[in-house]
């Protein structure tokens, strides 16, 4: 495959990591071993900022039509590479090969986005009492910005957070997820075949035993101006303390522990699609996937049957690569073994196995789709994310109680809910404590929307406008003494 990367993206240029380690990518859906990648040290990271820092310095003068023409050639690379980027994702990711592609073709949608999001980062002139000044305000780009991306969606989430980053005027230092470094290196393959300047983009993937290290050498950095980082709430915590020393900017994207909540009135072939997609997608292994799903009581016995019989009928696990397949395998081995121990927590203490609840028997990383009913508050993945096949229903009677389940966590990144009424649409959206709400719609995320949770499950938003202005700083400039 010709985009097919190995080595480390640092200023334009592939090479070895300083001390010529590698380490190997795994296929989930096989065990077999794809490639091994060189592993970045402290000395290559070191080099990438001040790459980065020296691009910067030229990059930051750009106007932001000039900055469009080049988010459009990347844009335009990942579309005419898409099936070749996908299939890449597909073998280190293992999602469905169908699922792969469209998220290729969704981080091209945020270049076309923020390509031209970035020629609207209008300043301000500000009214003032005095005739002999004229008080500005204009928007810059803060600098050198750290990106640190998950392995779920390997190449949106890096599209998101640089395609904001390249519009407003930085360069970037990409750290991708250690099961998933293959795509970003297939990204920065793009941009090389694109024409992008050197030291604009940079990435250095590390492995598993090196990621503590190099994550805190990115908040300490000074050269590094903003780190922005999407993955689970326990390492977020550990990288906002970090970037204290800095003063660094911190756009963090958490977990999350969502509620889908189907009232009485809700359609209910509409709900089982929405909760369908909303669970099932990427094997839910999605930040935004549904956790707890939340049935009221006229509704539940229909509900139940329904969702049994749609998964049942549409859902097939296997490689992703292989057609028909939309169940892939679960990341890694830590992953299966927390599902698994999330399944029998709650068979423990009561829930009802309506269907799947296993391991198949042929071995691997998958997990069956598992249909769990009777789900209480005391069973652990009340309060964990699952981050797999596995849907557990509680059952509710009032709408007060509903929003009082669905707000009782301390993540807040999305939730949904399925009715009919329309008071209680609105009602129960402002009620919910979440930054993402959909209403009789689970595929909420696309690049006009800003993307962020509330409490634990992050700081700032991506996405829309203020993804752009993550990266922009505000400067006020006073012109004093004129003569009107």
């Amino acid at each position: 495959m010709a985009l097919l990367r190995t080595q480390l993206y640092i200023d334009g240029h592939w090479r070895q990591s300083s001390d010529q380690a590698t380490f190997d990518v795994l296929n989930p859906a096989t065990g077999q071993v794809l490639q091994a990648c060189s592993d970045a040290t402290a000395e290559d990271v070191r080099d990438a900022c001040e790459a980065a820092a020296n691009a910067f310095a030229s990059f930051k003068k750009t106007t932001a039509k000039e900055r469009m023409v080049i988010l459009n050639k990347i844009r335009d690379g990942l579309l005419e590479n898409k099936k070749e980027i996908g299939q890449i994702l597909c073998q280190e990711n293992g999602k469905p090969i169908g699922e792969a592609e469209g998220e290729v073709g969704f981080a091209a949608s945020f270049f076309d986005w923020f390509g031209q999001e970035g020629r609207r980062a209008y300043g301000q002139v500000i009214p003032t009492v005095n005739g002999d000044r004229q008080l500005v305000c204009v928007k810059q780009p803060c600098g050198v910005a750290a990106i640190i991306t998950p392995w779920n969606f390997p190449i949106g989430m890096l599209a998101r957070k640089a395609a904001a980053a390249l519009a407003a005027g930085c360069t970037v230092v990409i750290k991708p997820a250690e099961d998933t470094p293959l795509t970003a290196l297939a990204f920065a393959a793009v941009c090389e075949r694109v024409g992008v300047p050197h030291g604009l983009v940079n990435v250095v993937p590390c492995s598993r035993s090196r990621v503590a290290q190099l994550g805190r050498l990115l908040c300490t950095e000074p050269l590094v101006r903003l780190l922005s980082f999407t993955g689970s709430t326990e390492v977020g915590r550990l990288l906002y303390r970090d970037c204290a020393d800095t003063v660094k900017r911190i756009h963090l994207e958490l977990g999350g522990n969502a509620p889908f909540v189907v009232f009485d009135s809700a359609e209910l072939q509409t709900a089982v699609t929405g909760a369908m997609a909303a669970k099932f997608r990427n094997t839910g292994q999605t930040c935004v996937s549904t956790n707890r799903l939340l049935v009221q009581a006229g509704i539940y016995d229909r509900f139940v049957e329904a969702l049994a019989e749609a998964m049942k009928t549409t859902l097939k696990f296997g490689d992703g690569s292989i057609a028909g397949n939309n169940q892939g395998p679960l990341i890694n081995r830590k992953q299966l073994e927390k599902v698994k121990s999330l399944v029998e927590d709650a068979v423990s203490h009561g829930a009802h196995v309506v269907m799947g609840g296993k391991q198949p028997t042929e071995g691997g990383l998958f997990y069956e789709p598992t249909l769990l009913t009777g789900a209480t508050k005391q069973m652990k993945l009340y309060t964990e994310e699952i981050f797999g096949p596995v849907v557990a229903i509680y059952k509710f009677t009032t709408e007060e109680e509903a929003v009082q389940i669905a707000n009782d966590t301390n993540k807040g990144l999305a939730g949904y809910l399925y009715t009919n009424d329309y008071q209680q649409s609105w009602r129960v959206s402002m009620a919910l404590e979440y930054g993402l709400v959909g209403v009789n719609e689970s595929l909420t995320s696309t690049c006009e929307a800003p993307f962020g949770g509330f409490k634990h499950s992050g700081i700032g938003k991506e996405g829309a406008q203020e993804g752009l202005e993550c990266f922009m700083e505000t400067k006020y400039i006073c012109f004093g003494g004129l003569k009107m």
